[in-house]
């Protein structure tokens, strides 16, 4: 079954280093005919300087020219069956050992509350917007003062750039103020989702986005997107603000407390009919609620009852999260930013994450559990891609996928697993685990800040990793993953979800098992049969964990070890239940290290097909570390994004062989560079961008707490060869 992928130009990029000129370039994967225990039977190459052959590389994709110049030109020309090919564009050596591409940075802004904000390049995305083979660089620029979705305050907007390789800007998107900045809110998907050889776009948008066309780097022209007719006609305009601060927001509370009686969950009979018995109190106000007597109790709970659970729950201070107005899907033309289709983003919030359980914890956040988004994209029939767009994992959660077929957005499927049933949204005793939908109520609760994409059946269609639940290509739940709660849990034998969790990865990590397995971290603490667990894709069937009486927040896996077969496996480890589980594990679960890897980020970097990590945070330079070799790269000047979780801009194979390429930020966010490993490797490898798990990979891998991507075949220092699939590409 052939399948739609990008087609990409040679990819060469040459580099000075202290030996020589450092050449690579791609193999694509329909240069290649056959895999073997050998290696892959592929297209050979010839180098070319200054027009004259200098090397014919038959075992990689790369070649130091010891006599080579940095004013030397450099081209490649394929050699299939015997027979040379046209020679790609000619190149000049990086006068850096970078590539280093000029930013516009937006102008710095002040809040409506008077607080000042400056802007940093955050997650990119890559995707061929203008059909010449080279990659255009999405570039997301996040204000100071984003935020979680539980923290209080104003954000400044969010702006989406894209750049050519050269700095040219050709467009910047303004999400407006009705999209608050913060990893949960925008999850930006760049893709060629209907096969015309150029990306598009699509992300969450409000009243109030608009693009911005650039020429020689000046804005030439401005255009909102479109309102939907319903809401134009009901009186939105691009010039709401929604944005709601804490005078609002009481408003907003007396406002549901006069509907109380109204509420579908009080007729249903699954809430209290008063809101004295939500709050404990004595009885006191007769129902339907006057006005005068909403805003009393609505005072109560803001002053009284909302402190009593958490004295974090300040909801007077309450300022700067959007609870109301019009949320869209909009799909843009990657070339220009001209939007192509606005539709409503499904679901909608529904309320103010009253029914996703938002009121009913200790620390109350409106807003919170309602605004968590994931996007993705899968190839559902196993040929082309499709959009995915989710909201909700604490407790309902939902997806949507969609095709784009140059004109229509068509709604593929729709999964959701019902609203989580409560006896009080106040304060809820039921904790029930699944979703009030047949069928799929087994996804509520299951979801983790990231997702995957991956073929985990091996019926040549992608399915949906939402967490410890995944999706199969179809719409339909094809499985819900838990365990029995151990000794030192909350209910010792009783069965439990493995949860939400932080860090999510899926890969051949064991290569004597068929098929791919999942290694994620949970956070559900003394409520959940494991705090880190290594599943088999195809079933959810737990393989090995380990009990953690609180969140283990970070996981990783990696080839660390060349001698043990297979990846390894590690976690953060302050909140383990037992001394064993510590450290490294190898694919079989035993245990290797009582130490271990980073987690911010793993990068394929090294030419023997180790796993290297990424690391530094805040105002630290950005390096990358081996296990066994300490620091290979310390990109000086140059910061990681999001704290102490310390992510680069991007990781993918971007040019050149088939490593990695890490993409990251200079320190006032004035340029990024591109570093590229110079090591000469005798793999031979297509590019990973044609492998469909790894290059949806990417496409999501700017989503919440940004994960590593992963190829569909094991990829590791004891590889077989013979079993990496030949591409069929259109």
């Amino acid at each position: 079954m052939s399948i739609q992928m990008e087609h990409l130009d040679r990819g060469l990029a040459a580099v000075c280093t202290s030996e020589g000129i450092f050449i690579s370039w791609r193999l694509l994967g329909q240069e290649v005919s056959a895999a073997t225990e050998q290696g892959l039977t592929a297209a050979d190459f010839r180098l070319y300087r200054n027009g004259v052959l200098i090397a014919e590389i038959t075992d990689s994709t790369n070649y130091l020219d010891r006599s080579g110049s940095r004013e030397a030109e450099y081209a490649v020309a394929a050699v299939i069956n015997g027979e040379e090919k046209e020679q790609c564009r000619s190149i000049r050596p990086w006068e850096t050992p970078y590539l280093e591409i000029p930013l516009q940075k937006p102008a710095d802004g002040v809040t409506p509350a008077g607080q000042s904000y400056s802007y940093s390049a955050n997650d990119m995305s890559v995707g061929d917007v203008d059909g010449d083979g080279e990659y255009e660089y999405i570039v997301k620029w996040d204000p100071s003062n984003a935020k979680d979705v539980s923290h209080v305050g104003y954000t400044g907007n969010v702006y989406m750039d894209c750049y050519k390789q050269n700095g040219t800007l050709l467009y910047r998107i303004d999400l407006g103020v009705n999209i608050r900045a913060g990893a949960h809110y925008t999850q930006f998907l760049v893709y060629d989702f209907d096969g015309d050889g150029k990306a598009e776009l699509m992300f969450k948008t409000a009243p109030g986005t608009k693009v911005i066309r650039y020429e020689e780097g000046a804005p030439v022209s401005e255009a909102f997107i479109t309102l939907l007719p319903e809401d134009e006609a009901a009186g939105y305009s691009h010039n709401d603000d929604y944005r709601m601060n804490g005078a609002a927001y009481a408003e907003h509370v007396a406002d549901l407390f006069e509907h109380w009686h109204e509420h579908e969950e009080v007729v249903a009979g699954h809430w209290p009919v008063t809101l004295e018995e939500c709050f404990g109190i004595a009885p006191e106000y007769s129902y339907p609620l006057s006005r005068e007597d909403a805003v009393r109790l609505a005072d109560y709970f803001l002053d009284v009852y909302a402190p009593s659970r958490s004295e974090r729950n300040k909801l007077r201070e309450f300022e700067g999260f959007i609870l109301k107005g019009p949320e869209y899907l909009t799909v843009f033309r990657g070339e220009t930013g001209e939007e192509l289709k606005t539709v409503r983003y499904k679901p909608g919030r529904h309320d103010d994450g009253l029914m996703w359980g938002d009121y009913s914890w200790n620390r109350i956040e409106p807003g919170n559990r309602v605004d968590r988004f994931l996007a993705g994209v899968a190839y559902l029939d196993g040929k082309k891609p499709y959009a995915l767009f989710a909201r909700g994992y604490y407790t309902r959660a939902t997806m949507a996928a969609y095709s784009w077929n140059g004109q229509e957005l068509a709604e593929t499927w729709y999964i959701d697993s019902g609203w989580v049933t409560m006896n009080n949204p106040f304060a809820d005793t039921l904790h029930l685990q699944d979703g009030r939908n047949p069928g799929f109520g087994g996804l509520a609760k299951q979801g983790a800040h990231a997702l995957s994409t991956a073929d985990v059946d091996g019926d040549g269609c992608q399915e949906i990793i939402y967490g410890s639940a995944t999706i199969d290509h179809d719409g339909s739940l094809l499985y819900s993953s838990g365990g029995i709660l151990p000794e030192g849990s909350a209910a010792p034998g009783e069965y439990a979800k493995l949860g939400h969790g932080d860090a999510l990865h899926v890969a051949v990590v064991d290569p004597d098992r068929e098929g791919l397995q999942i290694y994620m971290v949970h956070e559900e603490g003394i409520h959940g049969p494991y705090g880190y667990t290594l599943r088999d894709a195809a079933t959810g069937e737990v393989l090995y964990g380990g009990f953690a009486k609180e969140d283990v927040g970070r996981g990783m896996i990696g080839k660390v070890e060349p001698a043990v077969p297979g990846l390894q496996t590690w976690c953060s480890e302050s909140h383990l239940a037992h001394e064993p589980s510590r450290g490294l594990r190898s694919a079989k679960g035993d245990q290797l290290d009582e130490q271990a890897p980073g987690t911010n980020m793993n990068i394929k970097w090294a030419a023997d097909m180790t796993t290297q990590f990424i690391s530094g945070t805040f105002e630290e330079p950005v390096t990358i570390e081996d296990w066994k070799q300490g620091t290979l790269l310390t990109a000086e000047g140059t910061r990681s994004n999001n704290g102490t979780k310390g992510n680069p801009c991007l990781v993918a194979d971007l040019f050149g062989d088939w490593r990695e390429e890490l993409v990251v930020r200079v320190a006032d966010s004035s340029a990024i560079r591109i570093y590229m490993n110079t090591e000469v490797t005798d793999r031979k490898l297509y590019t990973l961008m044609h492998d469909p798990q790894y290059r949806t990979g990417v496409a999501w891998q700017n989503v919440v707490y940004n994960q590593p991507c992963y190829t569909s075949f094991y990829l590791g220092t004891d590889m077989n060869w013979s079993k990496v699939p030949v591409p069929d590409l259109l």
